[in-house]
This record gives C-alpha cells, structure tokens and sequence, in this order.
C-alpha cells in the first residue's frame, strides 16, 4: 500500500487523502515522468543535430579546399533542394571586468569633458548611450560598438579614447557561451516555417 508523506516528512492516514489529492498525485507522477522522457530525447537530438552540422561544415571546407577547423560562429545549412533548413546559433554572453570597465568610462569622461567641441556629436551619444545602465547593467552591445570607432578618431589628438578603447577590450569577460538549434520546412508558398520544440509556441 502506498504511503502518503506530505511536505513536512510526515505520513498522512491513507483515509484522509481525499479523491482530489490522489488524482493530482497520480497526474503529477505521470506528467514527471512523460517530462524526463521528452528531455532526455531533446538531449539526444541535441546532440544529434550539433554531430550532423559538425560533419556538414567539415565537408563543405573540405569541397573548398580549406584545412578543416572547428566552427565557431553561426551555420546555416539545407538540404539538397532546400526544402529544409538548419540553422546553429551561438549566443555568448559577455560581461565586463567591473574595475577596468569602470577605468574606460572615467578614461571616456575624460575625453568627452577635455574635447567639449571638437568631436562628432554623434560619437559623444554613443559614449553616453553606451555607459547608462538598465536596473544596474551595462548593455554589452552598446559597449561594444565603440570598439568600432577607435579607426575613426586619430590617437596623436585623443589618445584618451584610444586608452579607454584598450580598457573597453581588457575588460572583456565571456563566462559562457550557448548553442541554439532550428529545423525549418518550407511550405507550398515557398516561405520557411520553424518547427517549433519549444511548448509556449505550440
């Protein structure tokens, strides 16, 4: 006979478990158990898909003559008439070094409060817009960008910058990195349509 344990350990007479609670008992332990099922497959074809880009890239560097090497960015490939679609992408995370970002925005102060008319204005916005925060972060993409910018402002007339730039790349910190898989079957239109694995899109 089953024994009924509730969340303080303690094991509750099988008479006072009421229709309602054993029917959310036996509901709960199957949608667990069809859960663990679906995400080991999931990890599976994860790991199925990433094998067969792999080998896909390879090849193709191989028909082009190039040494083979290790993707790194993002792949898209199709099938033979291109009827479906495979798409990798890496996300990587970036964070900044708090003390050596927090040197490049005074090096930038700097620069801004010692060039108060003779920049590009629009390069003044983009420091500004780069360093203000939201809830207390720094968005890397803005932060980044200015590194696009060190070609275009001579180093002999603001050397500020270009040390705030050299902060900017020292600071660079990416703890981690993610890969995203996406299957696509085009339809009679011709358009591509996802199929989609992810349940709030079903």
């Amino acid at each position: 006979m089953k024994k009924w344990i509730d969340e303080n350990g303690l094991e509750i007479p099988p008479h006072r478990i009421t229709k309602a609670e054993k029917l959310r008992e036996k509901n709960a332990n199957k949608l667990l158990r069809d859960a663990k099922k679906i995400n080991s497959l999931l990890a599976e074809y994860k790991k199925t898909i990433d094998k067969a880009s792999q080998e896909v890239f390879q090849a193709a560097l191989k028909e082009a003559g190039v040494k083979p090497g290790e993707r790194k960015g993002n792949f898209t490939w199709y099938n033979f008439d291109r009827s479906i679609k495979v798409e990798v992408n890496i996300a990587e995370r970036i964070e900044f070094d708090d003390a050596l970002i927090t040197a490049a925005k005074e090096k930038f102060n700097s620069f801004l409060q010692s060039n108060t008319g003779g920049i590009d204005e629009m390069i003044r916005q983009l420091i500004m817009d780069a360093f203000s925060t939201y809830r207390g972060k720094l968005d890397a993409k803005k932060v980044m960008n200015l590194i696009r910018y060190r070609s275009k402002i001579a180093k002999s007339r603001h050397p500020e910058f270009h040390e705030a730039i050299d902060l900017i790349e020292q600071s660079i910190r990416r703890p981690d990195s993610r890969k995203y898989f996406r299957v696509w079957e085009q339809d009679k239109s011709g358009e591509y349509q996802v199929v989609d694995l992810n349940f709030s899109s079903i």
